[in-house]
């Protein structure tokens, strides 16, 4: 089992027909996706081939719902048309759409994500890496050769230190891995995940991946306290960050004594959560439960 990517899932691509929209379209089919269709109204009706797939382009996210049953979009286009991309997958009714795009201006991502809330579409991103479901699907960027389908789940604002938590624990493998993304408005949070993993009977300990700025880290340990049976294992980029300055995601600020790695670590830990001091260690504190539970 995994949490919103199966290998039932089926898949569109918003900006398929782009360079970046080729390349990963093409490494989401050879992991095992079942890309259905992409989404371009100026190349509506024809296809790409990608191999031994040929992928029709649809004219919209509606077009190529009804001809192919599609329930996951990934949208790879330009941050000026992430707003349009979502509001238009939301409008078509599509159950997930997964907005790789970074550089989208706030106040587009705050517009989006409430609209796609209020029509029912979950929205993971923006500026993330997507998601995969090792062995089953993979819906965005992350690489699908480092990792086998395993029992751990995983959530992080951090693509790169997605990429490094799976690999450290290749060898035990993960149920689902979900990259949120770093920027201040997101559509899907680590509560989300953290809730999706609780109810996942496939998944027995999750890995969650903070980093500085906001308080999202903190929120996820009050919901971890209160509502998480599950042993959950922490990790937070930032510790030696100088203060008010943005580090890599446009959300990872501190301003003043808020949202430091101090802070939320002392709160990840009072919720009972093992927090590591580097990605090696966190890895061996998954180990250490797993191997407490077996």
């Amino acid at each position: 089992m995994a949490v919103y990517l199966t290998k039932e899932s089926k898949v569109l691509v918003q900006g398929m027909t782009g360079g970046e929209g080729m390349k990963h379209t093409r490494r989401m089919i050879t992991a095992g996706t079942d890309v259905v269709g992409g989404v371009n109204p100026r190349k509506a009706g024809r296809t790409v081939d990608f191999g031994d797939r040929a992928v029709p382009v649809f004219g919209s996210v509606a077009d190529g719902m009804r001809s192919t049953g599609a329930d996951i979009t990934v949208v790879f286009v330009p941050p000026a048309f992430a707003r349009s991309a979502v509001t238009e997958a939301a409008d078509a009714g599509i159950g997930l759409a997964v907005v790789i795009t970074e550089g989208v201006p706030v106040h587009d991502s705050v517009a989006f994500t409430t609209y796609a809330k209020a029509r029912g579409t979950r929205l993971i991103g923006p500026n993330c890496p997507g998601l995969i479901s090792p062995g089953q699907s993979n819906a965005g960027i992350i690489p699908a050769d480092i990792a086998k389908p395993g029992r751990i789940g995983l959530v992080s604002k951090s693509g790169t230190l997605t990429y490094q938590l799976m690999y450290e624990l290749r060898d035990i493998g993960f149920s689902t891995c979900v990259g949120i993304g770093g920027d201040p408005v997101v559509g899907t949070t680590h509560i989300d995940c953290l809730t999706a993993f609780e109810d996942d009977p496939d998944t027995d300990l999750v890995v969650l991946i903070g980093e500085i700025g906001g308080d999202a880290e903190e929120r996820a340990a009050a919901h971890i306290r209160d509502h998480i049976t599950k042993p959950v294992v922490g990790y937070l980029a930032g510790f030696t960050a100088p203060e008010g300055k943005t580090m890599g995601h446009a959300g990872a600020i501190v301003s003043g004594s808020s949202g430091t790695a101090q802070a939320k670590k002392a709160a990840l830990e009072a919720a009972g959560v093992r927090v590591g001091s580097t990605p090696t260690e966190t890895a061996r504190l998954v180990l250490d439960l797993l191997g407490n539970r077996t």
